[in-house]
């Protein structure tokens, strides 16, 4: 049986219509995805994100640790709240999550993928083994993600309180406010807050942004949102087997100093030294039909593979994000196997959209 947040009775108070997601039960949209997508990219739109797990992780050796679990390198967050990015590698080299990571006063915060969850902590209690850290999901809170132009404005509406924290608070950095923590991060190319919240208070603060004018939305305008964004989807564009060089994720190895051995450094250093056989773009298409997951593409050096597709709210315009062979540019036209008929698409540049606007070449 699906699980529920402990924002399931607003949900459907909304009018949200509920949908198994990940093990969750969670609303796919309340009445308009488009309306809803619009709300994100015009003014402020919120989504219960609570079926995702922070961890947190403490303890004498948890600076060592994260600097062998993940490809990035947790020495870069020079100050408490600093946040990045990151894969978590298996020894093939293969992405068993992709993740943020706050440093916090006792450590880190790891917020990890619902559908991964239980992999996850299995996964990171083995690699602990040898370690002196402590692993504790954090399951006394949910989260809230309060996206668009005029969101941190609706949050300091509906939580005044948290006014001069979120007013400090600059891109890519999360601070606790007793024992919420609220990070100025998202997932759809928009500014924007992501607020941890104990449980017990949630539903009082869901309430508090619908009075603030803060627009409820669903996991279809998050997928929209997060593709015209450019980010990637756990199990879509990267999972166990795919790497993060292929994935579009490189920027995210942090391959310096040399001697760092993070989980997976070898395999992907091989696939590196040896040339990627594939690589991730965008794809415009302005013909009829939608590009959709797992659709052919077509390319004069081999065939590769559609990982997300949809129909752009924004650009009025289907877009997707494709992996195929790594000799494809940026301006060439390849074709994708629409409905059994070969289509042309151009490859381009992602982001497709940031802050409102189409920025992609």
């Amino acid at each position: 049986m699906p699980q529920r947040t402990a924002l399931f009775d607003a949900h459907l108070a909304a009018g949200g219509k509920m949908v198994d997601f990940a093990g969750w039960e969670m609303p796919i949209n309340y009445g308009s995805q488009i309306k809803e997508h619009e709300a994100v990219r015009g003014d402020a739109g919120m989504f219960d994100v609570s079926h995702m797990t922070a961890v947190d992780i403490s303890g004498s050796d948890a600076t060592t640790f994260m600097r062998r679990l993940i490809a990035n390198d947790v020495a870069k967050l020079g100050f408490e709240g600093k946040a990045l990015y990151s894969g978590m590698l298996n020894h093939e080299g293969g992405v068993v999550d992709d993740l943020i990571v706050y440093r916090t006063q006792w450590g880190y915060r790891v917020v990890i993928n619902a559908g991964t969850t239980d992999k996850d902590l299995a996964w990171m209690g083995r690699q602990a083994e040898g370690f002196s850290v402590s692993l504790t999901p954090r399951r006394d809170l949910g989260i809230v993600a309060v996206q668009g132009p005029n969101a941190l404005m609706r949050v300091k509406s509906a939580k005044p309180e948290a006014a001069a924290l979120i007013e400090s608070l600059q891109p890519f950095v999360g601070q606790p406010l007793g024992d919420w923590f609220i990070a100025r991060t998202g997932y759809t190319g928009e500014d924007g807050l992501e607020i941890m919240v104990p449980v017990g208070e949630i539903t009082g603060f869901w309430n508090a942004l619908l009075a603030a004018g803060v627009v409820p939305a669903g996991l279809g305008a998050r997928d929209t949102l997060r593709l015209e964004a450019g980010m990637n989807l756990y199990g879509n564009e990267m999972d166990d087997s795919v790497s993060p060089l292929k994935a579009g994720m490189g920027w995210t190895v942090a391959w310096e100093p040399a001697e760092r051995d993070f989980i997976g450094r070898e395999a992907i250093a091989a696939e590196k030294a040896a040339g990627l056989s594939q690589k991730q773009v965008g794809l415009v298409f302005e013909g009829k039909g939608v590009l959709r997951s797992h659709m052919r593409v077509v390319t004069p050096s081999g065939d590769g593979e559609i990982t997300s597709g949809t129909f752009s709210p924004t650009l009025k315009i289907s877009i997707a994000m494709a992996r195929v062979p790594a000799a494809v540019k940026v301006g060439d036209t390849i074709e994708v196997d629409v409905r059994g008929k070969l289509e042309p698409a151009r490859v381009v540049k992602m982001p497709f959209v940031r802050n409102g606007k189409k920025v992609y070449e």
